[in-house]
């Protein structure tokens, strides 16, 4: 055929080893890696892959019909500095349907080529040859012969061949009985010998030594973690008291090895230990599901080394701060409980709210896990599959959230073999508010762990498995946020974060920061206007798609210094590139510009010596756009407040929110407004947040009887 020069005509075959070496642009054939929430992970080489994100597909995610080993044909749309490859999808899945095919060869002679014509002309699964199956028979069957384009008959030379080879396969059929029933004999005579010989070539191994042991036949003993099938092998992923590893048995393409053996099995697995795409992985040669006292003897020793490993020996606040200290053992069990999950190979749901302290708790808690999540799992991809955040509107974790939760990890249970989560609540959870939400998790046995810095209900204890709460210890928090509490659990999971994590206590705050903190960041390279840059960015960051965790962008604000790639610092000057310092600009001229427009419409008002201010937030300020009612009424709050009894009150349509110089019983408010006005729908909602519902048409009633309510308080 004619060579195609467009690159977007033909499809590429890779073969370097970076990914920086790709061409974007252009559509390359890759292997389907994996699955995650938000995409596809697929392989265009040993070592180099990319994520083809949901967004790019013409479909739902859950209607591809591909399985890891799949083949498939996608875009290389960009390559960040990180190395990481976003993909495009190809509307073209097969090779006839482009017009030609070259080889990327960037570190070799063979760039450029025309790729060898394939067979393929469709995006069925990759087959692969099963292990040790010979390709004899099939030359022997005579695949190679030639025939003559006319009549169809066979050469001459070729049959003679042929006519030999039938006479040196009989001749051979005719050794292998002789030898196949003196092998037999000789079984028969000696069996326990040929036993115990084939008993000692597997050596028992823990999986931490495996990368010792790369060649040779081991025999692992543990727990099966997960099941995968693939478009080849069968995936059993199998943790021992030391780690986890992947083990491919195969029996034919596609099809299920071993299928009397599940998820949660006490196994143990003989095979060869092999390194696949910079992986470890065990080819398995037999998997046996143990029983009785051996099943036993295996399940203590994991439970054993379980308990040894996942229970921190201390906990040491970063800073010395009474309401953290106070709770050191409800951070320690919280912090056990995180890392029995990571050797249990169950995934890690993270909720908090999208705020500037939310994120920072999250962030600081994902900075603890992540790297013992690599540790415990050879797979590149896992800290996708076992750690995420998902970040709520509401400082409350009611129903639909919970539902939203359960949906997904019945979804991933059931597609994936996935262990049911642990659901880390992060300033969220901890009122009687997300009694329900809990309740759906617990119904379905997901583990649940509440952390929060604020006013916490008892009833919460009853449903949750772990709760870390400076008031549940029966200590004052008014000066402890949830971004400081959440970082304490941290370094309670893992030590190794605390100098990375230890400015994260003072960005979370945005007034009055408890002197240790400030010293503390201070001590990090952190003074008061850095940290206030990265609060400000985070906030302002925190309200645009706030339901995504923005883990790379967060990443970059919290703990590269808030500098964007390829930016330099000389000194600790800032810089072109300070990413932190141009978010953050844009956060005060948005919220400035709000502000002023707020200041000249509240209606300030005396009541019982008490001073009152009201905004109209339907009224005076740009609906759906930066800052939220609930930033905006505490940065007026901030900006207003005269003396010891001044009142911020801010309302929208059916929604209200409550700022105070004095503490004040939200629910208490709530419940007397109700009284007030019976028709008006009232209800505390997000006790933590001092936000109360009610019916729009009572509006103006309910805000007066709420103000009425809050004065008396005082």
């Amino acid at each position: 055929m004619d060579w195609i020069t467009h690159d977007e005509d033909v499809w590429f075959e890779f073969r370097g080893d970076s990914p920086h070496q790709l061409t974007p642009g252009r559509y390359y054939k890759g292997e389907v890696d994996g699955f995650a929430e938000f995409g596809v992970f697929v392989d265009l080489a040993s070592g180099v892959t990319g994520l083809l994100h949901r967004s790019e597909l013409d479909r739902r995610l859950e209607s591809l019909d591909w399985e890891a080993g799949d083949t498939v044909f996608v875009q290389v749309k960009n390559i960040r500095d990180n190395g990481n490859i976003d993909l495009g999808w190809s509307i073209r899945q097969s090779e006839r349907e482009f017009r030609g095919s070259r080889i990327h060869d960037p570190n070799g002679e063979d760039d450029g080529k025309p790729v060898e014509e394939s067979d393929d002309s469709s995006s069925a699964p990759v087959k692969k040859k099963p292990k040790d199956v010979s390709t004899k028979s099939r030359e022997r069957n005579g695949e190679s012969q030639t025939t003559n384009a006319d009549d169809g008959a066979v050469a001459e030379s070729d049959a003679d061949t042929q006519d030999a080879a039938a006479e040196t396969e009989t001749a051979e059929a005719e050794t292998a009985e002789a030898e196949t029933a003196e092998a037999e004999t000789a079984e028969a005579e000696t069996p326990t010998h040929e036993a115990e010989a084939e008993t000692d070539r597997f050596e028992l191994v823990s999986i931490e030594n495996l990368s010792d042991r790369v060649g040779d036949a081991v025999r692992i003993e543990g727990e099966v973690v997960s099941t995968r099938q693939t478009g080849g092998p069968t995936i059993f992923e199998i943790r021992d008291e030391t780690g986890v590893v992947d083990c491919a048995a195969f029996v034919e393409a596609g099809v299920r090895a071993y299928p009397e053996v599940g998820e949660s099995d006490i196994v143990r697995l003989d095979g060869e230990v092999e390194v696949r795409r910079d992986e470890l992985q065990v080819e398995t040669e037999e998997l046996v599901a143990l029983e009785g006292e051996e099943a036993d003897a295996v399940v203590q020793r994991l439970d054993d080394a379980m308990a040894a490993r996942a229970r921190p020996d201390s906990v040491e606040p970063l800073a010395a701060h009474a309401p953290v200290e106070a709770v050191t053992e409800q951070l320690r069990d919280a912090a056990e409980t995180v890392r029995r999950a990571i050797l249990e190979s169950r995934p890690i749901v993270v909720r908090h709210p999208a705020t500037a302290d939310g994120y920072v708790a999250g962030a600081a808690v994902e900075r603890a896990v992540l790297p013992r999540i690599r540790e415990e799992h050879e797979r590149a991809d896992a800290e996708y599959h076992y750690f995420t955040r998902r970040p709520l509107d509401d400082p409350i974790y009611g129903m639909d959230a919970a539902t939203n939760d359960v949906t997904r990890m019945l979804q991933d249970n059931q597609r994936h073999d996935e262990k049911l989560p642990l659901v880390l609540l992060l300033g969220v959870g901890a009122t009687a508010e997300s009694l329900d939400g809990l309740g759906l998790l617990d119904v379905y046995g997901a583990e649940r762990v509440v952390v929060d810095a604020a006013a916490a209900d008892e009833e919460v204890e009853d449903v949750a498995d772990a709760v870390v709460n400076p008031g549940l210890a029966g200590t004052d928090a008014a000066d402890l946020s949830t971004g400081a509490l959440g970082a304490n659990l941290a370094a309670a999971v893992d030590s190794g974060v605390r100098e990375d994590i230890a400015h994260l206590l003072a960005v979370s705050y945005w007034e009055d920061t408890p002197a240790e903190y400030v010293e503390l960041a201070e001590e990090a390279g952190y003074d008061a206007d850095r940290t206030r840059e990265l609060r400000e960015a985070i906030a302002l960051e925190a309200y645009y798609q706030s339901y995504e965790d923005k883990r790379e962008l967060i990443t970059d604000l919290l703990f590269d210094d808030g500098v964007s790639p390829g930016a330099q610092r000389a000194g600790g000057d800032a810089v072109e590139g300070n990413l932190a310092a141009h978010i953050a600009e844009q956060f005060r001229i948005k919220l400035d510009a709000e502000v002023e427009t707020a200041q000249a419409n509240i209606d300030v008002r005396e009541e019982a010596g008490v001073t009152v201010a009201v905004l109209d937030a339907d009224a005076y300020t740009h609906r759906f756009d930066f800052p939220p009612t609930s930033l905006l009424v505490d940065e007026l709050h901030r900006r207003n407040r005269e003396g010891d009894e001044y009142v911020t009150v801010a309302t929208s349509t059916d929604e209200l929110f409550v700022r105070t110089t004095d503490d004040v019983d939200i629910r208490a408010i709530a419940e007397a407004a109700r009284d007030a006005v019976p028709e008006g729908g009232v209800t505390a909602v997000a006790v933590r947040d001092n936000r109360i519902e009610f019916l729009s048409g009572a509006r103006d009633e309910v805000v007066d009887a709420v103000v009425t309510a809050t004065v008396d308080q005082f």
